[in-house]
């Protein structure tokens, strides 16, 4: 199970890394469905941008992998009314359908992030954890048990 646990946690990593990008590259997407009793909408979304990136990066660095885990899973926690504004407003974002069916199962979908990224909030095998890192550069003295 290990085996598919490192993979997935690339899958992770990498798509969530992704997505923190686009909010970069195409920002108004984003800022459409941030509710708007938040203050400084693109500045939340930069925000969110940058610790996707930074957790996404995190999960695949060993020392801090469990801590990144955490972080996600309150990034994902801290965006999710900006999906439950999408939903019940039915705003339209570029490349996902805007019916109501799909967010139906799409908001579902952040328990199953939570949940993922919980997966990696465990200790890992340090010989079989991925990592961006070779591991024989990690000091001992920053493993986590």
């Amino acid at each position: 199970m290990s085996k598919y646990k490192e993979l997935l946690r690339v899958i992770l990593a990498m798509s969530i890394i992704v997505v923190g990008v686009t909010h970069f590259i195409v920002p108004d997407q984003y800022v459409r469905i941030v509710p708007s009793q938040l203050p400084y909408p693109l500045g939340l979304v930069y925000l969110s941008g940058f610790y996707e990136i930074l957790g996404g990066i995190g999960l695949l660095v060993p020392p801090v992998s469990q801590a990144a885990a955490w972080g996600l899973i309150a990034l994902f926690i801290a965006v999710y009314p900006a999906n439950i504004n999408m939903a019940v407003n039915l705003i339209k974002v570029d490349h996902i359908p805007n019916s109501p069916w799909v967010h139906v199962i799409r908001l579902p979908l952040q328990a199953v992030l939570i949940a993922w990224a919980w997966w990696y909030t465990k200790p890992s095998n340090r010989e079989q954890q991925a990592s961006i890192i070779p591991k024989s550069l990690i000091p001992k003295e920053l493993e986590l048990e």
